[in-house]
């Protein structure tokens, strides 16, 4: 049995702990952890907790009632190659088998490993609660599909219809799905990434790099870990490390962690938690250089000081995996491969490709929401959304396309706390606290632009975010004027301090990419 919690949906409600209490623990007052590989004395109390949970956000394996290969209803044919297996690729396999499609499916990626889920390798997996080969994700049926794993896509070729592999062969494709995400940013200098001791967080070897560098078979530990970046990752990856009981050192060149992401009114609150929890932050500073032998051994900040350190994780944001499309003739940039609301790619000149889509980590589209400007998104429920719609266009006709209407979200679990947004945070000039009480680490905050709301976070308090997530899309004004559950006394806006274009690049998983008077056109 593989397990899958969607922890946008959580809520904290904390019956799935009460009912396998060896596969569900609540971290803190809402933070979620699970086994994504209970065993099988588990699997009858897994079951019920997943039917029990109040939202349904829990997903489970469905092999043992999947279809044998050839049993699809009738569907279309032809022959559909996914380049990118990981959830989106994963989802949108699943959602063109259940539209019905019969033809010839193919998955292409790098990765020597199945489909697995990336959000527990910087916390349950990197803290040795879980194993980072044990967060394969659920199935949801026999795909009667050819996987070509361990191999890169090295070029496209629209003309001839064809996908170049690094083994030398190529897959020829009718519809084509670009679903290859991001990859994380190297260090900057490479003979100083090369040093033992050096380590960045994206993959599953990765973890596992990381995991037995934190806890090595022998019991040593490193003396201090620096962490280069305070976005998500790491932050996450701080929490992860004081809870093992090591020394951490933030270095964030924003003026607060997750500054690229809620901005720094709330990065101030983060900033708090983090020294709350013994961590050494240091922010508007850089990392200037790493020294060491055959090892990491000094850090050097750009304020002059200098620290020992035992290893170094550089969180640095990631990188979209868009190289294998240069001179492919589509609309490819740093924020990813260019595609309308039906999940379609653009060509360099703006035109809508018919058989080529976009889906996931990778894909920057219009959102409606928020004045068709293009959003890129690292976000999993968004991979998941967007490649169901991806999926149900590449086999529809013209009139019975949807469009991908996703509302962002994301999660992130960290000292104990649970954070969740709804909206895109980085589009507002203002944020105020609308619940709770920011001292208690309990609270919801709104953000607006221009006078509308245009986002809402929350920190353990995630079951109001339906509730801002409906006033966002019915465009309602901020801040917010109506009667709310424990509101606070001074609830008055302050500017949201949104970093600029440079700082999101890099911290950012919500990005409002277009458009603006400075923007570089395709000539």
């Amino acid at each position: 049995m593989r397990v899958v919690v969607d922890l946008t949906k959580c809520q904290g409600y904390a019956q799935c702990a009460f009912l396998a209490p060896s596969a569900f623990q609540i971290s803190g007052e809402e933070a979620l952890l699970y086994d994504p590989e209970p065993g099988e004395e588990q699997h009858e109390r897994v079951r019920r907790a997943a039917a029990a949970c109040p939202v349904q956000a829990i997903q489970l394996d469905r092999l043992a009632h999947s279809l044998p290969a050839g049993a699809y209803a009738e569907g279309s044919a032809g022959r559909i190659v996914i380049v990118g297996a990981s959830l989106a690729g994963l989802r949108a396999a699943e959602a063109l088998r259940e539209q019905g499609f019969s033809g010839s499916l193919t998955l292409i990626d790098g990765e020597p490993y199945g489909p697995y889920d990336r959000p527990p390798l910087s916390k349950a997996a990197l803290g040795g609660r879980i194993r980072p080969d044990a967060t394969g994700l659920p199935r949801g049926g026999h795909l009667d599909a050819q996987w070509r794993l361990g191999v890169q896509a090295l070029s496209l070729d629209l003309h001839d219809r064809r996908v170049q592999l690094s083994d030398g062969s190529d897959v020829p494709f009718d519809r084509l799905l670009i679903a290859t995400g991001v990859h994380a940013r190297p260090w900057p200098d490479p003979a100083e990434g090369a040093l033992e001791g050096m380590h960045v967080l994206r993959t599953r070897d990765d973890a596992i790099g990381l995991q037995e560098a934190l806890m090595p078979a022998d019991g040593s530990r490193p003396g201090r870990v620096l962490v280069v970046g305070a976005g998500f990752t790491g932050s996450e990856v701080a929490s992860t490390c004081r809870a093992l009981g090591l020394d951490v050192t933030v270095a964030e060149a924003g003026s607060a962690p997750l500054q690229g992401a809620l901005g720094n009114a709330i990065g101030a609150v983060a900033a708090d938690i983090q020294r709350e929890h013994g961590v050494d932050l240091r922010c508007g500073v850089t990392v200037t250089r790493i020294e060491g032998d055959h090892r990491v051994r000094r850090a050097f900040f750009s304020d002059g000081d200098s620290i020992e350190v035992d290893l170094v994780v550089a969180a640095l944001g990631g990188v979209r995996n868009v190289d294998w499309l240069e001179g492919s003739g589509l609309a490819v940039g740093p924020w990813g491969v260019a595609c309308d609301a039906g999940c379609r790619a653009f060509d360099v000149n703006g035109v809508v490709t018919d058989d080529i889509f976009v889906a996931g980590d990778v894909a920057r589209s219009p959102n409606a929401m928020f004045g068709y400007q293009f959003l890129a998104l690292e976000h999993w429920a968004n991979a998941v959304s967007q490649a169901e719609v991806a999926a149900h266009n590449m086999v529809s006709d013209e009139a019975d396309r949807w469009p991908h209407l996703h509302m962002p979200q994301f999660w992130s679990t960290q000292f104990g706390n649970n954070i969740k947004s709804v909206g895109v945070p980085t589009f507002a000039d203002q944020v105020v606290i609308t619940q709770g009480s920011v001292a208690d680490r309990r609270f919801a905050a709104a953000y607006g632009y221009k006078g509308r709301l245009t986002a809402a976070v929350t920190f353990n308090h995630a079951k109001w975010l339906p509730f801002y997530q409906r006033l966002i899309e019915q465009a309602a004004p901020f801040p917010p004027d109506f009667d709310r559950v424990d509101r606070p006394d001074d609830a008055l806006p302050v500017p949201a301090g949104v970093p600029d274009s440079a700082l999101l690049a890099r911290d950012a998983t919500v990005v409002v990419t277009g458009h603006r008077p400075t923007m570089v056109r395709s000539t």
